[in-house]
């Protein structure tokens, strides 16, 4: 597999292949490891700082642009992931800089989920979207690692998103979220009921008499 030193930047989240990631850079050691990567025109890493620790798996980004440079160095970035990787190690300062770095392996990904799955899923995106009464089209970039462009929209928690980022099939990642609907969407049916149910407390209700 691939191995090679990234300047690395924890960060309090999960970062997926082929997301559009935005940032405002204001530390020290940042402002030079994205002024390393734009003038070296390297990548860095964003291991995924949970629970107070930083994890074993993060994604390698690439930086797409600055959009705004401030007086005092902060920046604006546009960045977006390439890959998974595995840490193999790690330093809090890499050689001659402010910021970490480390020696990471590349995660070679199955990419490609079978269609009945995919269509599942977005059924499913289609119901919860239509209890949650929000309207958002669901538009499919590409069925390239589909599961990566849904993650950060049905409610999965931190550690949800990390395992999933840790699964290297794509059919694998689909059932993980199907998983997580089916379970999720009965219960938000449930709170709707209940919800509605609270709206009519104090109205007169028409009830059909019972027949015994």
């Amino acid at each position: 597999m691939d191995q090679k030193f990234l300047p690395l930047f924890p960060l309090s989240l999960v970062v997926y292949p082929n997301e559009d990631l935005n940032l405002h850079i204001f530390e020290p050691r940042y402002k030079q490891l994205i002024n390393d990567c734009v003038n070296e025109q390297i990548n860095f890493g964003i291991p995924s700082f949970i629970d107070n620790k930083i994890t074993d798996y993060g994604t390698e980004v690439k930086v797409l642009g600055i959009e705004k440079t401030y007086d005092d160095g902060k920046m604006d970035i546009k960045t977006k992931g390439v890959s998974v990787f595995k840490m193999l190690d790690f330093e809090k300062e890499a050689p001659g800089k402010l910021y970490a770095g480390g020696t990471v392996e590349t995660i070679i990904n199955e990419e490609i989920a079978p269609e009945e799955i995919t269509l599942e899923l977005i059924n499913q995106l289609k119901k919860l979207y239509d209890i949650l009464k929000v309207n958002v089209s669901i538009s499919v970039q590409s069925f390239k690692m589909f599961s990566y462009q849904l993650a950060h929209k049905i409610g999965l928690s931190l550690d949800q998103q990390y395992e999933l980022l840790l699964i290297t099939s794509e059919r694998e990642r689909q059932v993980y979220l199907l998983e997580h609907l089916n379970k999720s969407i009965p219960m938000m049916e449930e709170m709707e009921r209940t919800k509605e149910i609270i709206r009519m407390n104090g109205h007169f209700k028409n009830l059909d008499p019972l027949d015994f």
